[in-house]
């Protein structure tokens, strides 16, 4: 499944995050799904799920990173999809 860049994502109510350095673990605890990320993960997890569309987050990261577009674009959708198919990530209205 690949996200629409025009979709609003947030985690559910039962998942919980834990930082420690720029890394973090995130927990669903309806599932006990979990998923680690590195620093730059952490930064796309909140870019996206603070942004009002993953179209938004992908703009904003792209002023952060110098990064050919393209291999950002692959690497959010890459994770986006990811945290959407463990159910950490869902699309909201």
């Amino acid at each position: 499944m690949t996200v629409a860049f025009d979709a609003r994502l947030r985690p559910p109510d039962d998942v919980l995050l834990s930082e420690l350095d720029g890394e973090c673990v995130i927990l669903n605890l309806k599932t006990e799904a979990y998923f680690g990320l590195d620093e730059v993960g952490t930064r796309m997890w909140t870019a996206v799920t603070t942004a009002d569309s993953v179209q938004a987050a992908y703009e904003s990261l792209r002023t952060e990173y110098d990064v050919d577009p393209d291999d950002l674009r692959a690497d959010l959708t890459e994770i986006v999809d990811a945290l959407l198919e463990h159910g950490l990530l869902e699309v909201r209205p």
